[in-house]
């Protein structure tokens, strides 16, 4: 038995492959919670990044110190998009809701609704409406459950890098001694290719989110468009969603383009859309995820659809990098110089 449970032990594929699938069964038991374990790593990984930046300019600045002061920009951050801005986005977000309804109400919605029912079914048009109603009926009582998630998960972080040295420390314990060590070792295995790929890419989508919504919002200022930083927020979020996020956009900006200047409007949001996918494919993605796998976007859409089926919206955020983590965890890397490989 001693014998076989040391072969266990020395045969570390066997071994991180049975550590890998206890860590997704604790996951999957504690999938309530997964909301709070997924804010929580993002904070502690921007904040943490964010220390390690400040200390490279100011060496003898304390960490402590530097926490303390980052979290006091973010309460009045927070302050400031309750007070000011949010009053502001409910007004904006208001006005774009009647202007989508008057747009129904109109002669020209008329008119594209009864050329839509030769091919749709009017039951069809119903079903797709209540889904909608459904959708938005259940997003806006999560908001009360996901502002409380996000506040205990800023405490969290905060308790965290609040004593970062005094962590790690702590942690590394548990891969020094004891009978489970081998355990914990495989632990931290995972945990640094989780946070080498994983935190990488969703950074990397956070700016590219940042780069979309900023050029969006330069051009439908030029259009002068009305509800401007509603329609940012937006673009925002579903820029989070790699590949699908700038096109799913478009559907929401067309209908607020087409109430405000009609046919010719829609044009220009499509032209201004896939100039900014071109820029994001060919600009951003490859300055932001250079030393990351590149998948083809017939993958991207794959993982997208499969983890939005098991993860819900937090699917389509995360699905892309949980998969570049398992690619990096098999050790699969379809890197340049593969396709200049293949090219010749």
């Amino acid at each position: 038995m001693d014998t076989a449970w040391q072969k266990f032990k020395n045969n570390i594929p066997l071994r991180r492959f049975v550590v890998f699938l206890i860590i997704v069964a604790f996951l999957y038991e504690m999938r309530a919670m997964m909301n709070t374990i997924l804010l929580t790593f993002i904070f502690t990984y921007v904040i943490v990044h964010l220390i390690h930046l400040v200390q490279r300019y100011v060496p003898k600045m304390p960490t402590g110190a530097i926490v303390v002061v980052i979290y006091l920009i973010i309460l009045a951050l927070l302050y400031f998009f309750i007070t000011v801005y949010m009053p502001m986005l409910v007004g904006q977000i208001s006005k774009m809701v009647k202007s989508v309804i008057a747009f129904y109400e109109s002669d020209e919605s008329s008119r594209l609704l009864s050329y839509a029912t030769h091919y749709i079914s009017k039951n069809e048009i119903i079903t797709q409406a209540k889904h909608a109603m459904t959708f938005a009926f259940h997003t806006a009582t999560s908001i009360g459950t996901l502002t409380i998630t996000t506040f205990m998960s800023l405490i969290l972080s905060f308790f965290y890098t609040i004593e970062l040295k005094k962590m790690r420390e702590f942690s590394s314990l548990f891969v020094k001694s004891g009978y489970l060590k081998w355990l914990f070792e495989d632990i931290r295995y995972f945990g640094k290719k989780f946070t080498n790929t994983f935190g990488v890419v969703l950074e990397a989508q956070f700016f590219i989110a940042i780069c979309n919504t900023a050029l969006t919002m330069i051009g439908l200022a030029i259009m002068k468009m009305p509800q401007i930083v509603a329609l940012g927020l937006m673009v925002f979020i579903l820029s989070l969603v790699p590949v699908a996020g700038v096109i799913i956009s478009l559907i929401p900006l067309s209908i607020v383009g087409y109430s405000v200047g009609g046919i010719h409007y829609v044009i220009y949001i499509f032209v201004m859309i896939m100039i900014i996918h071109a820029i994001e494919a060919y600009v951003l993605n490859p300055k932001f995820m250079a030393s990351k796998t590149e998948l083809p976007i017939f993958y991207t859409f794959l993982v997208l659809l499969v983890a939005e089926h098991f993860w819900g919206t937090w699917g389509l955020i995360v699905g892309v990098p949980i998969f570049t983590f398992l690619l990096d965890v098999l050790n699969i890397k379809y890197t340049k110089k593969d396709k200049k490989a293949k090219a010749k």
